[in-house]
């Protein structure tokens, strides 16, 4: 790829932001006024032109303005872009939206999707862990009644499960211990993965006091295990799609392929940098190949622990947007480990 000049360069960038505002075809006379460069509208025209020809600039239609490339979009996000915080104004909305969240590490994911898919009108995904990465780290009995308590789940990562459980026999103190024994030789350390109905049937089974007592609390330790992989992927702002007119009919497709857990959890998976933007065709699926993912990493007790992106079309404002996903991810994996520590 040959360096641009230093007047291409601004002319490319404006045009980029050009269009990002507007969504129309950005002109030379246009480019000129908004710019204040010294030059002639002739002269604007010509670099357009040659960034036209190397592939940065697209025209539409033959009697209309330039508009960014995919290419174009590549080139300004990696050199262009000017480095920014967050605004002051983004910030405060986006630790409002999950404040009320703080202690409960799965409302807070399902929160932070849904307050960034707002304030960016794109829409969000946001992943935990699976399989190996998914740890369980805590199981809590809370007795409610003669034969009746509350099991409490909660996985290294922040995801929180609870259930009700009935026994057939009274929830003795003798019990409990038992439960708590089982639970620490046997269950806390282990991938939430590796919990299964045969598994907590044998580890009953093997169990020198009431094995009929355990089973009940057994098979709920293993349901609330096995509901964890369903809390991996939260989608939020989805219906924002259909109100982007750079869409239009592919909104429908689109949010279908968002709706399938396999390929969106591949593409939230496939990111091996703290922040990734992945711009129309590069990313790996068809039905992307007009849209942006913008995708960083939250980490939990110095551990990556899971992902929030934004989805939406290729003509997104990168310059704001960025520094939103990149400051909610650091928020919220900070929130959950304190939630966890707490």
């Amino acid at each position: 790829m040959s360096e641009l000049s230093e007047r291409k360069k601004q002319i490319l960038a404006a045009v980029v932001e050009q269009y990002i505002k507007t969504g129309e075809p950005v002109g030379s006379k246009g480019l000129l006024s908004t710019t204040g460069m010294t030059v002639s509208s002739a002269t604007i025209r010509s670099e357009m032109s040659e960034l036209a020809a190397m592939g940065y600039l697209e025209q539409p239609h033959t009697s209309a303005g330039r508009v960014p490339s995919q290419k174009g979009y590549r080139y300004y996000v990696d050199n262009l872009m000017k480095p920014r915080e967050i605004d002051e104004l983004n910030r405060r909305v986006l630790e409002a939206g999950i404040s009320s969240a703080a202690g409960d590490p799965e409302k807070l994911i399902v929160q932070a999707s849904n307050v960034l898919a707002d304030l960016t009108k794109c829409a969000c995904v946001s992943t935990a862990p699976g399989g190996e990465a998914m740890i369980i780290r805590k199981i809590e009995l809370v007795p409610v009644g003669i034969h009746s308590a509350m099991l409490v789940l909660l996985t290294s990562n922040g995801i929180l499960k609870s259930r009700l459980c009935r026994l057939d026999c009274e929830l003795t103190p003798k019990i409990c211990e038992e439960f708590y024994n089982i639970v620490d030789s046997c269950i806390i350390g282990k991938p939430a993965s590796e919990i299964s109905v045969v598994s907590m049937q044998t580890v009953a089974a093997s169990v020198d006091g009431d094995a009929l007592a355990m089973l009940p609390l057994m098979a709920a330790v293993c349901e609330l295990a096995g509901s964890t992989a369903n809390s991996r992927i939260t989608l939020g702002g989805s219906s924002n799609l259909f109100f982007c007119k750079d869409y239009g009919s592919d909104a429908v497709e689109l949010l279908e392929f968002l709706n399938k857990r396999e390929p969106i959890s591949a593409v939230m998976d496939g990111i091996t940098s703290p922040l990734d933007v992945k711009i129309g065709r590069e990313n790996l699926y068809r039905q992307l190949a007009n849209s942006s993912v913008i995708v960083a990493k939250y980490s939990v007790g110095g551990k990556d622990s899971g992902t929030i992106g934004l989805i939406g079309p290729t003509r997104m404002d990168y310059e704001n947007i960025i520094p939103c996903v990149k400051y909610l991810t650091n928020l919220v994996g900070k929130m959950i480990t304190q939630a966890i520590e707490e």
